[in-house]
């Protein structure tokens, strides 16, 4: 994941476009409190492209956007490596910034992906977080 390419592709020489907001999500070394050596990350194939796309449509129903572009590997993934690219486009910094945190939070909880930790105790699978639905909650009434 190129995030640099990401971005010049979302401008694409736009002279609209005031605002570039991206996210890069990483993996971590670390869950639980214990050490993580590698994660598989799973999907549906269809059904997760599908369900990014409704996601991104909300996005821009709510927002005045310019342009946005979500990228999120599957498969084996080691400490560091880039798992998500969220990247929003606006005439203004406001829009992109609340489109982009509102795209990662639904992205958390309403794209169908698993994740299977590789840990010194073996593999285990990781559970939603109760963090990932309040940050969801917040923007179900939300309309800025």
């Amino acid at each position: 994941m190129d995030i640099h390419a990401i971005q010049d592709d979302l401008r694409a020489g736009n002279p609209a476009i005031g605002a570039l907001v991206s996210f890069v999500g990483l993996m971590r070394d670390m869950n639980d409190g214990d050490s993580v050596a590698g994660m598989i990350l799973e999907h549906y194939p269809g059904m997760t492209e599908k369900a990014i796309q409704a996601i991104v449509q909300e996005a821009e129903q709510r927002w005045d956007l310019l342009g946005i572009r979500v990228v999120h590997r599957v498969g084996r993934l080691e400490p560091l490596d880039p798992i998500v690219v969220v990247a929003v486009a606006s005439a203004h910094r406001g829009e992109a910034f609340r489109a982009c945190e509102f795209l990662i939070d639904y992205l958390k909880t309403k794209a169908p992906f698993w994740k299977r930790e590789s840990t010194h105790r073996g593999d285990r699978w990781v559970d939603a977080r109760q963090s990932d639905n309040d940050a969801e909650a917040r923007w179900k009434y939300r309309d800025d």
